[in-house]
Parts: C-alpha cells; structure tokens; sequence
C-alpha cells in the first residue's frame, strides 16, 4: 500500500454565475488527500491518514475519497469542523484564505501501532499540516515508525499565509526533508524555502544528505529532476487549455509516486538504483497528468482509464 498522510479540506474555488459574477464553488482538496486520491485512482492501494470531521463537509470528503477507492480506515474521524480554504487565481498562481482554527485535520492524532508499515511500500507528507506544532510534531512521530521499512516522499507544498514564524517554519522543513527519500516542490516553494540559490546547488546539497531524488516542477515550463546515479533529467509540461492549476502539483506527486511503484522503484534501495530511462518515463507519465488536472476546474487528478495511452 502506498499512503498520503496530511491535509483533507474543502476548496471554494473561484467560478462565475451565469450572469458572470464571481462566484465560489465547493470541492474536495487537501494537498495529501489529493496525492491519495491521486494515486488511487491511477490504480495504486491507497490509504489516507488524517483528521477527517464528521459534519458536512468531512462527509464530502470521506464520500469523495471512497469514490476514488482510498482507503480511510487509518484516518481518524471527528466532530471537530472541517478546514476550508477561499482560493483566488492571481496571476496563474493559486492564492488561498485558510480558515482552520480548531479543525478536524489541525487536531488530528497519530495513533501508534496504528499502522502495519510493514506492509506500506511509501509514505507521502507535507504541506499545511506541517505548518503548525501539533500536526509537525504528530507526522514526525509516524515517520519514526515508518523510515525503517516505508519510503518517505516529502512535498513541502508552502503556504506563507499560514506561516507566523517563518525561520522555524525553514528548520521544520529542512528537519523534513533530511527524512525525505523523495522531495518534489514547485519552483514558488522553492523560491521561498531558499530564494534565488540555483536549483542544482540546493539539489547537490539534497541528495548529499541522503536523498534519492530532488524534483522542482515550474508550471508550464516543465520540471527538472536530480538523481545520483541517473544524474539531471528534465521533462516538458504539455501543451493543455488550463482552467486553473489547483492541485497540478498533488496530481504530479500522485503519478511520479504512482509510476515509481509500478516499475518497482518506490522501495528505498530500488529507489536509488532507478535508470535514466525509468526516471524520465515517470517525470513525464507525471507531467502528463499534472497537465490533465490543470484542464478542469478544482483538483480534479486523473482515472487510469484517461492515461491508458501514458503508461
């Protein structure tokens, strides 16, 4: 089983009525929720971990996840709110209102034993669980648990909104990624992780602490990926109509996660003896799905069934 452990909110993302005002439409998202939906509907065992409220919107949430088959049986369900997040498209870019005081994802609980990771070949964490003490301190306890046997995929998917102090938000991210096999990050994140330094440079730094690989995706200008032993591979986004970019950055982490484990490369050791060749063909397989999201409205990732010619 692959799982995604993290954030599950809905999204009000930005439409217009028809006699063309704005308008506001609900839809399920969470970053992590998204890399599990993701991956399960490309055909991958999935589960989600996470805080999940029982009120309407959480019901939303569970029905959505059960429809594109993750498994929730390892999230944790409460009567707390749901988080919910305004998103506004500014410049191409996606610009979110978090109103997540006291939520059911914020409150959400590692139960130890919980998880048979024996038998979980990846673990995806990031984003805005990560941002505060209790969601940090609670993944950092699963991964303990998980890094002996399970990969450890790391996406810090920012959100600077959210962020009060921001040189400890840098150290709790840097903490993160030194338990990461796999990190993928926009060029956004990067640049507010660590500014105007090269992407090769933070790269060499990334894997000489032990990760396997580094990817930076740059939106429609493609994404670059660093390897040991397959060195710098970059791949082309595709040419698509997009209606917005909400969850193209999930959608990309879903499938690259999602194509590693059918070549039999997701495995820690596997992972660091991935080809040139098998690396570019899940960089691409994820930009091609990356690309499909960002045509309709809302992260919306692909079925298997629409990449049957991708893969």
């Amino acid at each position: 089983m692959l799982i995604a452990c993290g954030d599950a909110l809905i999204d009000f993302v930005p439409t217009r009525t028809g006699e063309g005002r704005e308008a506001v439409m609900p839809a399920v998202g969470g970053s992590c929720l998204n890399v599990a939906i993701g991956m399960a509907r490309l055909g991958a065992p999935t589960g989600f971990v996470g805080g999940i409220s029982t009120d309407l919107f959480g019901r939303m949430i569970a029905d959505h996840a059960a429809a594109s088959h993750v498994e929730l049986n390892l999230a944790t369900r409460s009567d707390r709110q749901t988080t919910l997040a305004f998103v506004r498209i500014v410049a191409g870019e996606s610009h979110y209102a978090f109103y997540d005081a006291e939520t059911a994802t914020r409150n959400w609980t590692y139960r130890r034993g919980s998880i048979p990771f024996d038998t979980v070949e990846a673990v995806h964490i990031g984003s805005t669980t990560l941002v505060n003490d209790r969601g940090a301190a609670e993944t950092r306890a699963l991964i303990a648990d998980a890094w002996p046997t399970s990969t450890i995929s790391f996406d810090p998917n920012c959100r600077p909104n959210l962020v009060k102090d921001k040189p400890a938000y840098l150290a709790r991210m840097a903490e993160f990624a030194n338990q990461a096999d796999l990190i993928k990050m926009s060029d956004v994140d990067f640049g507010y992780l660590f500014g105007d330094e090269p992407y090769q440079q933070r790269a060499r730094v990334l894997l000489g602490q032990g990760t396997s690989l580094v990817v930076i995706t740059r939106g429609n200008h493609g994404a670059i990926a660093w390897h040991a032993g397959a060195g710098q591979i970059e791949v082309a986004a595709p040419e698509v109509e997009v209606a917005d970019t909400i969850g193209a950055g999930d959608s990309f982490q879903a499938a690259l996660l999602f194509a590693l484990y059918k070549q039999g490369r997701i495995a820690r050791e596997a992972l660091k003896d991935i080809s040139a060749d098998e690396l570019r063909r899940a960089l691409s397989f994820a930009a091609s799905c990356a690309g499909l999201t960002c045509t309709r409205p809302g992260a919306d990732p692909p079925w298997s069934h629409e990449m049957s010619g991708n893969w």
